[in-house]
């Protein structure tokens, strides 16, 4: 019998961090605690950082079985091409108006025809928020899921045919603004992708990038000196926001000689550095990228170019792709609104021969990253964010976990149904 939704439920929940206005605090906003102090400059903020918001939606099926999704945005919402802040009470009265009706009574047969439906949904304003189709379609996979008797990664890899293995992959930590205990934390833990660092500002940087040079020699000798293991090679990914273009002044050169330096800092370990230039726009960012990766090979340097801001859709993705304008694709989760289209683009990347990172943001929830968890293993993702928070542990241990579970799951029942 094909199972039914008979009620949707919505209610307000926290995430994992902050909404961060990103354009005031590259404007030199100070910090006082953990606030900001000042005004905000992104519409839609009402103070440089606010809690974040998530909305839980909850799908009750015919037999009694709930499954549920959450609504949530990303820290720096509102930047780089990206939605505005999210707020939970205006996401719920747009469930009701418009996903509610469509999803009452409906048959559970098709994870990807139900996820098409809602991204066709408009509003008065167009298109549902990004942050409502990334809940929105995280609650239907796992009514699907929960339907066929299925994980949620089992649906994926069917539907899409991924052809997958559903084992665990490699996991990616960030540190926060907490970069020297946090990358303790990771390195003891053997994470293996470290540290992020969060140099969004150039005060982080240094005014000549000396400072992540200086941070980064430390990182290489205490891995050194921390290793749980004699065969443990984590590979290093520094997240920049811009701020390497900001303090070379836009110089594609000078950021490749920088950048090649930086890898010569990490070695033995493996470097990728993201967005180490914003240009501004979608075509001047890929047009950017290009050249930056041309002037690497020419250096013969061994870093990683990963893509974040200005790649926010799954046609954004589509460009960068075709363009060969970075060899890492962040596949930022809630950017992407459905999962469907994470999972679209972590194929797609996958397809070129690229790095697909199956990522996110800190100011997501528990759910997210559980559902999360299982796509980035149905698509056999090179890399999984460790979310929400930015306490290191608990990321770890909520996707981690999932991922352990899942794999374990899955592998117990091919195993029965061997010997069957």
């Amino acid at each position: 019998m094909m199972r039914t939704i008979v009620d949707v439920i919505t209610v307000p929940v926290r995430t994992g961090f902050y909404a961060d206005d990103q354009s005031a605090i590259r404007a030199g906003a100070t910090r006082d605690g953990l606030r900001y102090v000042g005004d905000p400059l992104t519409p839609g903020f009402a103070s440089i950082r606010q809690p974040g918001e998530a909305l839980s939606v909850l799908l009750v099926l015919d037999d009694g079985q709930v499954a549920h999704g959450d609504c949530a945005a990303v820290q720096y919402s509102g930047a780089g091409g990206r939605d505005s802040v999210f707020y939970a009470e205006r996401a719920s009265a747009d469930v009701a108006e418009f996903v509610t009706p469509l999803l009452l009574g409906r048959a559970l047969d098709s994870f990807r025809g139900l996820t098409a439906e809602v991204d066709a949904v408009r509003t008065g304003n167009g298109i549902l928020h990004t942050a409502i189709r990334y809940g929105i379609s995280q609650a239907i996979l796992g009514a699907v899921a929960a339907a066929r008797g299925i994980t949620m990664a089992e649906v994926v890899q069917q539907e899409y045919a991924t052809d997958t293995p559903i084992i665990p992959v490699p996991i990616y930590a960030q540190t926060g603004d907490d970069r020297y205990l946090n990358a303790d934390k990771m390195i003891l833990k053997g994470v293996d992708v470290l540290p992020h660092a969060l140099i969004n500002t150039v005060e982080k940087l240094g005014v000549r990038g000396e400072i992540l040079e200086e941070y980064l020699r430390w990182l290489v000798a205490r891995i050194d000196e921390l290793r749980p293991s004699a065969d443990y090679r984590p590979r290093i990914h520094i997240d920049t926001y811009g701020t390497i273009g900001m303090a070379f002044g836009g110089d594609v050169g000078a950021v490749a000689e920088y950048l090649t330096g930086l890898a010569q800092i990490c070695a033995p370990y493996e470097l990728a550095v993201e967005h180490p230039i914003d240009a501004g726009g979608r075509a001047a960012q890929i047009e950017r990228y290009v050249e930056l990766r041309q002037q690497l090979r020419d250096r013969g340097a061994r870093v990683r170019i990963a893509v974040d801001e200005w790649c926010n859709t799954i046609d954004d993705i589509r460009l960068f792709v075709e363009a060969g304008a970075a060899d890492i694709i962040h596949v930022k989760t809630p950017d992407l609104g459905g999962v469907n289209d994470t999972i679209e683009a972590l194929l797609l990347a996958r397809s070129a021969g690229l790095e697909a990172y199956c990522g996110g943001t800190c100011n997501e929830t528990d759910r997210s990253a559980q559902v999360s968890a299982h796509i980035a293993m149905a698509c056999g993702a090179s890399q999984v964010l460790a979310k929400p928070g930015m306490g290191v542990d608990e990321g770890l241990m909520i996707v981690g976990n999932e991922m352990a579970r899942t794999a374990a799951l899955v592998s117990a029942r091919s195993v029965v149904a061997s010997a069957a």
